[in-house]
């Protein structure tokens, strides 16, 4: 699952250091279509989240057979999901025009959501099943998928960005091309894995089922936050990334290598937060409540050894990290300083993945939302702007106070859901009541 994760984020690696290397303009471009395209995505995704726990217990339990209905109604809800994500896509430049952002930036983003509009459905459909064969322990073929497609995307990127081997040349639009072009081939090869016997023991296409209110009702409850608090975290990022826009090009440059820098490093903690939330679900569904909590624990120990790893090579290699992206000296200087700032934040957002990941695996899924709204929006952002403008410093600290702003919300939220998980991990009474939900 680790590797699944990184094989995803190196397509936005990829989409970057293609779009970095065509232009400051186009990287600005495409890091502002990405801070409204994943926020999105990811809150219609978080819905569909909640059938990797439902399918995990419902194995643990011995109850395979029943995981099928589930899925079919989570099918539904996809359907759904896609046709309002792509109307999303299509109207963003409504806020770009709102944000007053650069018109060449908000060009290059607005044509990148249009064209990466194309590969929504086949994409919204591929990850509810993704998520439905980890939660049944199928998490090679996934991986697979992601590694197979990651040479694809470059390759189409190359061609597209900058026009070689007989295609248009498009700049940084040509990476949403790419991107929706991967899509598609993603949902073909999850063809092939839902054949699997494992798989097939969900019984997911042995039959048709008509949409039901109830189940589908039952899946929202579950999945419903875990989008929420995915997205309220992307979101506030993304409107750092407006904010910081609008301090120009230099910055908003330097911001987003340093953000993708970021999502590279995270991709580990959060792989191992999602496998931890299977084997605690697992667990649960099995009655072995002692070996979820010692799983759980494990966990967060891996964390913070692998953050304060990560940390100290983060601040080691700064420059040279920074310079695989772009040539521009100012960015470069730029971005190389606020390295230091994200060494340091990776200590509390590592340890807060993996604690996340855990609680969804015993579909506590409510207070982590909440825990989310706090921190992001009512700490991490109002903070970050008041240090960024200068009301609460000397003088303003621009794109390092949002950083510094960010830090401090999500420090807050680690605390917050570690108190929560061993409290719960602890309450056999309330672990059993929470299992009882989404199937």
């Amino acid at each position: 699952m680790v590797l699944t994760q990184l094989f995803i984020m190196g397509t936005g690696f990829v989409d970057t250091l293609m779009a970095g290397r065509y232009s400051a303009t186009d990287l600005a471009g495409v890091s502002l279509a990405g801070n409204v395209l994943w926020p999105s995505f990811m809150l219609f995704n978080g819905v569909t989240m909640a059938l990797s726990p439902i399918t995990s217990q419902l194995r643990g339990a011995g109850r395979t057979a029943e995981v099928g209905h589930q899925i079919r109604q989570g099918l539904w809800l996809c359907l759904v999901s896609s046709a309002i994500l792509i109307f999303i896509l299509l109207n963003a430049s409504f806020l770009f025009r709102l944000a007053e952002i650069d018109p060449n930036v908000s060009r290059i983003a607005s044509e990148y959501l249009q064209a990466v509009s194309w590969g929504i459905p086949p994409v919204i459909l591929y990850v509810a099943l993704r998520h439905t064969a980890e939660g049944m322990g199928l998490t090679r073929p996934p991986m697979l998928i992601a590694g197979s497609v990651l040479p694809l995307n470059a390759l189409l990127n190359y061609a597209l960005v900058y026009g070689n081997w007989g295609a248009p040349e498009l700049g940084g639009v040509g990476c949403g091309w790419a991107t929706a072009v991967v899509f598609w081939v993603e949902l073909g090869l999850m063809a092939f894995v839902v054949r699997m016997r494992l798989f097939r023991a969900t019984n997911t296409f042995a039959e048709f089922s008509a949409p039901s209110l109830s189940v589908m009702k039952d899946i929202l409850k579950l999945g419903l936050p875990i989008g929420i608090a995915i997205f309220l975290e992307m979101a506030m990022f993304a409107v750092v990334s407006f904010l910081v826009a609008a301090l120009g090009v230099i910055p908003m440059a330097a911001h987003s290598i340093a953000g993708n820098l970021n999502w590279l490093t995270y991709v580990i903690p959060m792989g191992m937060g999602s496998a931890a939330g299977i084997r605690v679900a697992f667990l649960v569904g099995s009655g072995d409540l002692l070996a979820a909590r010692v799983t759980a624990g494990a966990v967060v120990k891996f964390a913070i050894a692998y953050a304060l790893v990560v940390s100290i090579l983060l601040v080691l290699f700064r420059v040279s990290l920074v310079a695989i992206y772009t040539t521009d000296v100012e960015v470069i200087q730029l971005a190389a300083s606020l390295l230091i700032l994200i060494a340091v934040y990776q200590l509390v957002d590592d340890t807060q993945a993996v604690m996340i990941g855990s609680l969804r695996g015993y579909k506590d899924t409510t207070m982590p939302m909440l825990f989310s709204l706090v921190g992001f929006w009512v700490l991490a952002l109002p903070l970050g702007y008041l240090l960024a403008t200068g009301a609460l410093s000397a003088q303003p600290l621009g794109v390092f106070g949002y950083w510094l702003g960010i830090t401090a919300g999500l420090a807050i939220v680690a605390i917050m859901m570690s108190i929560r998980l061993r409290g719960l991990s602890a309450d056999p009474e309330k672990i059993r009541r929470f299992a009882l939900r989404g199937g």
